[in-house]
């Protein structure tokens, strides 16, 4: 498997999911939330339900999977290391959450239906978040959709024009962060159809006809998906599905058969094979959201950044008072 040592986030990240950051960012509303806040009062709460209620993966709990969770952290670069838990639920599932004390949860289910070469390319997809700070962003963006629906209320419905505007725009920037994490997972597997055959298990995979489902039929379904787009009230009808207007719910990711062209389209792209060759952006200390290739000798520079994170933020409310 390659290591791609001081990889920035920037170098695999979608160009949709970030033009779709930046319209949630410009959007009224957002910056109402700070990233302190949503660390005491949403990632913390988190982190100790699942100590609490889940097991956590380590060298003597799920020592497989403990050690390719290692070698994907190793090969996005990717540090300090996560935290790691499995969660009894049956729906196949995984999700990424925090950013100051991230961690990974596996729902069982997934556990059962997937080969070891599908779990690492999942695994790999949630590292993906975290490196791109998509869990910081998912977190502040929940937390602006609270307030704002809040400041709905109070305002007898005035607050509803920034509220909506904010559900659109993080849903259409969520969907489009899976494309930047499914090409994480792509550049620490380095094949593209367990990662593939990954998205086809979570459509619709059993364990018990898993010698029945075809991959190559599923990637056949994908371009016939596509072709859809070629009638205009069939693109009405992706809006519809994805936007609350049809089934009452926003969709946080695209549909798996979007996610398998997105990816085998960059798969022989020549970004790809640069990235594979070594040829890629470095981790830098600009980004807003850009988690940092460290190591323990970067410690004494982590302090510095954080004594002039806490004096901007003395400073700051020094001018308040005086104000």
């Amino acid at each position: 498997m390659p290591t791609y040592t001081g990889i920035a986030s920037n170098a695999f990240r979608h160009p949709l999911d970030l033009e779709a950051e930046q319209s949630l960012r410009n959007l009224p509303g957002f910056d109402l939330v700070a990233r302190k806040f949503v660390e005491f009062l949403y990632e913390r709460p988190q982190f100790v339900f699942h100590m609490g209620n889940s097991i956590q993966v380590g060298p003597r709990q799920y020592s497989t999977l403990y050690q390719m969770f290692r070698e994907c952290v190793r090969d996005l670069d990717i540090y300090p290391e996560p935290s790691l838990f499995v969660s009894q639920y049956p729906i196949s599932n995984a999700y990424a959450l925090g950013q100051e004390q991230p961690s990974i949860v596996l729902n069982s289910g997934l556990l059962d239906l997937m080969d070891e070469t599908e779990l690492r390319s999942v695994i790999a997809h949630e590292l993906g978040h975290i490196k791109c700070g998509h869990t910081t962003l998912t977190q502040m963006a929940i937390w602006a959709i609270s307030t704002a629906s809040l400041i709905g209320e109070l305002t007898l419905g005035l607050g509803n024009v920034i509220g909506s505007g904010l559900v659109f725009a993080f849903y259409e920037w969520k969907r489009k962060a899976e494309l930047s994490a499914d090409r994480a997972a792509l550049l620490v597997v380095d094949d593209i159809n367990p990662v593939m055959s990954g998205m086809m298990k979570l459509a619709g995979g059993s364990s018990k006809y898993a010698n029945e489902c075809s991959l190559e039929e599923f990637i056949r379904q994908s371009e016939r998906y596509q072709e859809l787009d070629r009638e205009e009230l069939n693109q009405v009808y992706k809006f519809l599905l994805y936007n609350n207007l049809a089934q009452g719910v926003f969709l946080s990711h695209p549909f798996l058969v979007e996610r398998i062209g997105h990816l085998r389209q960059w798969s022989t792209s020549e970004d790809y094979r640069q990235i594979r060759n070594g040829n890629y952006k470095r981790s830098a200390p600009e980004g807003a959201v850009e988690v940092e290739a460290k190591t323990p000798n970067n410690q004494v520079n982590d302090l510095r950044r954080q004594i002039e994170e806490l004096q901007q933020e003395i400073d700051r409310i020094k001018k308040n008072k005086s104000n």
